[in-house]
């Protein structure tokens, strides 16, 4: 895979990100993405974390994401171990021997349990690792750990990524310290369920895993399950939180407790950072869309027709071509096949309403035209039925994705 240029969408620079105690992590170079990089994370957890996590719902999804999926129930974690090049999807036993000889190898050096060990892989689908191949690697990876550098960690687990994503916080709970930092990765494969992504939050917070896991999965869905590149889903997404307990705070066991409250809004801003920062590097992305609508049956309904808008070639395309076309969002939502009142049907670019009550109007394309030609584009569209609504995020459809992934495996 070539070097791609920075999306024009990017970050101005990586943030400055605070740390996150009861954590060790290194970068290291193994030689599965080129060998002209670092392809390798890992993570430990001296003292123990609880974790919890959300899923691809993919039939297809690698050995990683069901080793993952079976132990994040039981809520710790040691380690967390993570390479690029190689999903380790589709390969059948060779990727479980794999999985066992890394989990072997990791509870050696960490002296503990398999259930504590998290592994995680993005890269080509379908292609067998040597079973000792990421195992081999550890001992030197232990060697380097250290408190995270987390722009090397970012880069290390990047694919097609054309930066590295971070975003963190600080809060007060009850007067201590406590710090909440991500790691993304995700350019292209990205919708629903949960894109094509590897997302890491570390917290030196104490939080008992259920209640981790109601935050983590209360946030999700408005967050990284409402974000689309391409429509494809991948075989290996995983989100997954850390909480280190490692601040000093007391421990946050009821979900009636204030401080649950207010950490659950740190996760959320950082879950709703980071999912914007992979719409921003889509595949050949120029251009971020912002999708709102409103007037559906409900939610759902709402949810749907949004996505049927975001995931259309045709409306992605000429938002490339920075052409409000309001006849094609038209023809998304009837697509959907969600309930909708044609009479009322409405659509409003840049705050530009470009048809309404079932027609077109007359508005201000000088206005419409200048919103076009910028990086963020917001639409608007009224289906007139009922109260529901939702706001989905997508990118535009260019020739660099096309160019991005016909050398994908070059």
């Amino acid at each position: 895979m070539k070097n791609l240029p920075i999306s024009p969408l990017a970050p101005a620079a990586f943030p400055t990100l605070p740390p996150v105690a009861g954590m060790r992590a290194s970068a290291s170079r193994i030689g599965l993405y080129g060998g002209t990089r670092d392809d390798l994370l890992t993570v430990v957890f001296p003292d123990g974390a609880s974790v919890a996590g959300a899923f691809t719902r993919s039939t297809t999804r690698s050995a990683d994401v069901e080793w993952c999926a079976a132990q994040v129930k039981k809520g710790q974690a040691r380690a967390l171990v993570v390479n690029a090049g190689n999903s380790n999807a589709f390969t059948g036993p060779a990727g479980l021997a794999k999985n066992a000889a890394t989990v072997a190898q990791t509870c050696r050096l960490v002296g503990c349990e398999p259930h504590e060990v998290f592994l995680a892989a993005t890269g080509v689908i379908g292609v067998p690792l040597p079973a000792q191949r990421v195992a081999d690697a550890l001992p030197n990876a232990f060697e380097a750990l250290a408190a995270p550098a987390w722009e090397s960690l970012a880069r290390a687990v990047s694919t097609t990524d054309t930066f590295p994503k971070g975003a963190g916080t600080t809060l007060d709970l009850d007067g201590t310290r406590v710090n909440v930092v991500g790691l993304a990765k995700g350019s292209g494969m990205i919708a629903p369920n949960m894109a094509t992504m590897l997302v890491f939050i570390f917290t030196d917070a104490a939080v008992a895993p259920n209640i981790l896991q109601t935050m983590v999965s209360a946030h999700v869905e408005t967050t990284f399950n409402a974000i689309t590149v391409d429509s494809d889903t991948s075989t290996s997404d995983t989100l997954l939180v850390f909480a280190t307990g490692a601040s000093g705070a007391a421990p946050i066991t009821e979900e009636k407790d204030p401080r649950a409250a207010r950490l659950s809004e740190a996760l959320y801003t950082i879950f709703h950072d980071l999912a914007l920062q992979v719409v921003r590097d889509g595949e050949g992305a120029q251009k971020l869309i912002q999708i709102d609508v409103q007037g559906a049956a409900d939610d759902l309904s709402a949810r749907t027709i949004g996505f049927a808008i975001a995931n259309s070639p045709l409306v992605k395309t000429a938002i490339a071509g920075e052409d409000a076309n309001w006849g094609r969002v038209i023809m998304a939502v009837g697509k959907a096949g969600e309930p909708i009142a044609i009479e009322r049907l409405a659509v409003r670019f840049g705050g530009q309403w470009t048809a309404k009550e079932g027609g077109a109007v007359p508005y201000d394309a000088a206005l419409v035209d200048a919103h076009m030609k910028g990086q963020l584009i917001d639409i608007l569209v009224d289906v007139g039925v009922g109260d529901g609504r939702a706001r989905v995020w997508t990118c535009d459809l260019t020739h660099g994705y096309i160019s991005i992934n016909g050398d994908y495996r070059s």
